[in-house]
């Protein structure tokens, strides 16, 4: 496209990449005005003054951008599902684009959907493609598919060492690694693409490239390669930490101290391998030890590290069962949270609107609220200390989120039980058991007939003219929330036909044929066929932890039926917790 550019065309293209690249956005897009003027048709212009508009704002429009990308695709008349037919890498870049967006916004299926696409059909040694493969390795290792992550991974170590030796290939190939792996803010993958974009129009040639001197882009580059070494190794610690691969995780968190030494990130990551192991003291000593005053924080970086240190101290103690310790580091960590969420401006933070959630907050600090993870361990460890209400509050805005995890609705239930326990209790003192539930024996003998009573007596604490589904610590609540922990877990014919269909393959399975760390993780230990349900914010269930929930959801159902007076469901529940075949003894 180059060749048919004018030389005014050039000139134009040049002096808007010049000013884009000194921060002056302004000027920027007065060129790109002009330019735009002279070719109407082209799209990429106005991808690029989308791009300029969105840095000029602070990078804070994040829903105008995304709404503008939606109406070039619908212009350039490409569809995900004829993608696989494309041959020019424009229109590839306006789906990064989205995929981005995506990204940021937490729609992480809809990203990888993009990303897995574009995958397929990019020339292994691009940059852009490169930048794609390290997109997806984040998108797999936040949605716990950590074999797919260190199958790219392992790919990508490939094709940086083949590439490293062809004349000209290395060079951009770990520049590409680089950008994205140091800033770990597919933000600053934009501004490369508006570059890449202009520099097309200049016929291929950056302004400043002449001025550059040989000696320091080389050491920049050698640099560049030592810290994407680096974030390869805690890119893999992450992924063998959520495999629970304790053997490949301590021979690569060595490499991470390496090359990393102290940081912050290499110490979170060694504690949180330490926690895994019980090693709960040294957990806490790793903490302790990083320089968290240091972090740029959360505007730059799109991470309350705060936020994280006080989280991860809440978890190591509610591990050790102190859990009123575990609960005053979780709400250290809420309140270190809201004061970041405040500084960034974000209404999502404290409940006030879906609307408000990402106007005028920088789109890489999108992802630094964590208010709904917190609230969530914060419900489960005052479930733990006897605090059902409490609990209850927080499970009910953890749910709003995370509704669709089966094991949420159990704890929900559970505060209900909880909550309701000691007024059962007191109903019941004193009196015989079978008070409320037999209502009157008739016959004798062998025709001796038992009749149970419509409604138990306990049956009035809160069903004064008040419906069941209103959010309240009740029974009634409790019978609809392990309702639908039962209808969110897959019957037992799906399960074992998802079994059945696990992973046949090496490539479906994201294990990897280079590499012993990734045979060692992927191979033969069904990792990938284990993994059965999602349940953010948890790890993913398998194949047992689903039997056991539903063990569990079935015995909480039974007794609360009984409670409520409703005994055929009582024993229908009873019955089908029965024929389950992983029925541990306890609740037999």
């Amino acid at each position: 496209m180059a060749d048919n550019n004018t030389d005014q065309e050039k000139a134009i293209a040049a002096n808007a990449l010049e000013a884009f690249t000194a921060g002056n956005y302004e000027e920027s897009l007065k060129h790109l005005g002009k330019l735009q003027e002279l070719n109407k048709e082209d799209y990429k212009i106005a991808l690029n003054k989308a791009i300029a508009e969105f840095y000029k704002s602070g990078q804070t429009t994040t829903c105008t951008l995304k709404q503008t990308l939606i109406a070039m695709k619908n212009q350039v008349h490409t569809s995900m599902e004829d993608i696989d037919g494309l041959d020019d890498v424009e229109n590839s870049l306006l789906y990064y684009n989205q995929a981005i967006i995506h990204y940021h916004m937490r729609q992480y299926s809809e990203a990888i959907a993009i990303g897995e696409r574009l995958y397929q059909f990019l020339e292994p040694f691009e940059k852009f493609a490169l930048a794609v493969c390290f997109l997806l390795v984040d998108l797999y290792l936040l949605t716990y598919q950590p074999e797919k992550a260190l199958h790219l991974l392992a790919v990508l170590e490939k094709l940086s060492v083949q590439g490293n030796n062809k004349n000209g290939k290395g060079e951009v190939i770990f520049q590409a690694q680089c950008k994205f792996y140091i800033h770990r803010d597919p933000v600053v993958e934009a501004a490369d693409l508006i570059q890449d974009n202009l520099r097309e129009l200049t016929g291929g040639q950056s302004v400043n490239s002449a001025n550059k001197d040989g000696r320091n882009q080389k050491a920049e580059f050698i640099g560049m390669i030592e810290a994407a070494k680096s974030k390869m190794h805690q890119y893999k610690v992450r992924a063998y930490i959520q495999m629970k691969s304790s053997k490949a995780c301590k021979r690569e968190i060595k490499s991470v101290m390496n090359t990393a030494g102290n940081s912050a990130s290499s110490l979170f990551l060694k504690s949180n391998f330490e926690y895994l192991r019980g090693n709960y003291r040294k957990a806490v000593k790793l903490l302790n030890s990083s320089n968290i005053a240091e972090h740029p924080g959360a505007i730059k970086t799109g991470e309350c590290v705060r936020c994280m240190f006080w989280n991860n101290l809440g978890c190591i103690h509610f591990a050790m069962g102190k859990h009123n310790l575990g609960i005053f580091y979780f709400k250290k960590a809420l309140q270190e949270n809201d004061h970041t969420c405040a500084q960034l401006g974000d209404g999502g933070a404290t409940g006030n609107g879906q609307s408000k959630q990402f106007s005028g907050i920088p789109m890489c600090a999108l992802l630094a609220n964590k208010r709904y993870e917190l609230l969530y361990n914060c419900g489960i460890q005052l479930l733990h200390i006897g605090r059902p209400l409490a609990a209850f509050d927080c499970l009910m805005d953890a749910v709003q989120v995370y509704h669709s995890n089966p094991g949420l609705w159990l704890r929900l239930a559970e505060c209900c039980i909880a909550a309701n326990k000691g007024s059962l209790e007191q109903d019941n003192k004193g009196l015989p058991s079978k008070k409320g539930i037999v209502q009157a024996i008739v016959g004798q003998g062998y025709h001796r007939k038992i009749i149970l009573a419509s409604q138990s007596t306990q049956n009035t604490i809160y069903s004064d003219g008040q419906s069941a589904a209103i959010p309240v610590a009740s029974m009634e609540f409790a019978a609809i929330c392990l309702r639908n922990g039962l209808v969110l877990l897959p019957d037992h014919q799906q399960q074992e036909n998802k079994a059945e269909n696990g992973p046949k393959t090496p490539s479906q399975s994201g294990s990897t044929e280079s590499g012993s760390e990734n045979s060692d993780a992927c191979s033969g230990k069904g990792q990938e066929g284990d993994k059965f349900l999602s349940a953010a914010p948890s790890s993913p269930l398998r194949k047992q932890e689903v039997e056991n929930l539903r063990c569990s959801l079935l015995a909480c159902s039974a007794y609360v039926a009984l409670v409520l007076g409703d005994n055929l469901m009582a024993l229908n529940h009873a019955e089908k917790l029965l024929h389950q075949t992983k029925l541990s003894g306890s609740l037999k």
